[in-house]
């Protein structure tokens, strides 16, 4: 990606590539134990070039970054021997320099249609909130609020899941399992990164988390990427105890860098009675009569 600001050095692709290797078992890939002690996990960059068909020098060149421009045979070579998953090609091709003739993207915008405000407004019965692609939060419905937390009560720059995952320890309590669901979050947002290597706000809130948790810090280095797909999340709420819900997430026409992300339990399940309960909690409570979906 070269020296654009971005949050992860300057060499992502060079990065990615030997994170990817040091993962990779070689015993899965079918080599053979030749009998050498192994200096560092996962592959040798020689059984790299071994299996993707190219020399060691041109594998340490990419590795250093002293090659930026890579042409896609080669990208989906080096995929494909070190097996990478979809998203994790998908990323690849976004760090490399083949790329980067395409428009920039424009920066994450935070204005909400009025229209999709009305929508999560009338969303009366399931939690909804609006994203952008890093996962600040634009708008919010009363059921959000009930669900996570009182976004109004948080300053601005505070209101982001991936900042309140690590940073906020009463939201980080709500995950029955926190550190799959942080690891997801560092995933998705790695990949974000892949795709907008210029957004100040990232660069600031990758920064700010790597300083300030260990966890955020490891996990970073890791370079998993993950991008959008189904999701199940386990909660322990304050009020309704243990609740399993999907969460649904849904493009926006209008505004190509948000998503409405929708919580949804299922069908006649015991979670859907306790989301039912809260709600209805909620919606009698004072201290949420005011609230409404609102953003920056």
């Amino acid at each position: 990606m070269g020296n654009r600001g971005n949050p992860s050095g300057g060499n992502e692709l060079g990065d990615f590539l030997r994170a990817r290797r040091a993962a990779l078992d070689p015993h899965r890939v079918g080599l053979p134990d030749d009998g050498r002690l192994r200096r560092v996990a996962g592959l040798r960059r020689e059984e790299l070039a071994q299996l993707a068909h190219m020399s060691i020098d041109y594998v340490v060149r990419l590795e250093q970054g002293r090659t930026r421009r890579v042409s896609r045979p080669v990208l989906d070579a080096l995929a494909d021997a070190l097996q990478l998953a979809p998203d994790e090609r998908a990323y690849l091709f976004t760090v490399a320099d083949v790329t980067q003739a395409t428009p920039a993207r424009q920066a994450t915008g935070h204005k909400v249609d009025p229209q999709l405000r009305q929508l999560l407004d009338g969303m009366h019965d399931i939690p909804a909130m609006v994203l952008n692609r890093r996962m600040d939060v634009l708008a919010w419905n009363r059921g959000a609020t009930a669900l996570l937390t009182d976004f109004v009560a948080l300053p601005a720059p505070e209101r982001n899941l991936i900042r309140l995952t690590f940073l906020d320890d009463a939201y980080r309590s709500l995950y029955a399992d926190w550190p799959r669901a942080a690891r997801e979050c560092v995933a998705v947002l790695r990949m974000e990164a892949g795709r907008s290597p210029d957004d100040r706000d990232l660069i600031a809130l990758v920064g700010e988390l790597t300083v300030r948790d260990a966890d955020f810090r490891t996990w970073w280095a890791s370079h998993q990427v993950r991008g959008p797909r189904q999701l199940t999340k386990t909660y322990r709420h304050p009020v309704i105890g243990t609740v399993t819900l999907d969460v649904q997430q849904f493009s926006v026409d209008t505004q190509p860098d948000q998503q409405l992300v929708a919580y949804t339990p299922p069908p006649d399940s015991p979670s859907q009675e306790s989301l039912r309960f809260l709600l209805q909690w909620s919606a009698g409570s004072t201290s949420h009569t005011t609230e409404r979906s609102r953003g920056r």
